[in-house]
């Protein structure tokens, strides 16, 4: 009966000092409505790649925030641009061109080609 019901899983502590925020640092500079997010997941309820894979916006944008670029650049190839979850954000956040930024960032960034 060692193995009945549930496992617990294993503590997990985030540094928000040795993460790198460069990528979210470049959305911020180039979308100010990124800063407007609240996380509330509206986008990821109406996101057409979400429906069909493990991808959430709400996630990829905790995630950048975070500094955890490893993930996101996991991520980020999954996002069709549809724009649904800019037409939704209570907030006018611009979704779309924040996942397009992130790109870029990826891009320019050597650490993290994508």
């Amino acid at each position: 009966m060692e193995k009945f019901g549930f496992a617990l899983s294993k503590g997990r502590a985030i540094n928000y000092d040795s993460n790198d925020r460069s990528i979210a640092d470049y959305i911020h500079e180039n979308e100010p409505s990124f800063r407007l997010c609240i996380e509330c997941g509206a986008c990821a309820a109406t996101c057409t790649a979400g429906n069909f894979t493990l991808f959430s916006l709400r996630e990829f944008n905790i995630l950048l925030k975070r500094g955890e670029n490893d993930k996101v650049r996991e991520n980020i190839q999954k996002c069709m641009l549809c724009g649904k979850c800019s037409l939704v954000c209570p907030r006018d956040v611009n979704t779309r061109n924040v996942i397009f930024l992130a790109k870029q960032a990826f891009q320019k960034s050597d650490s993290y080609a994508i």
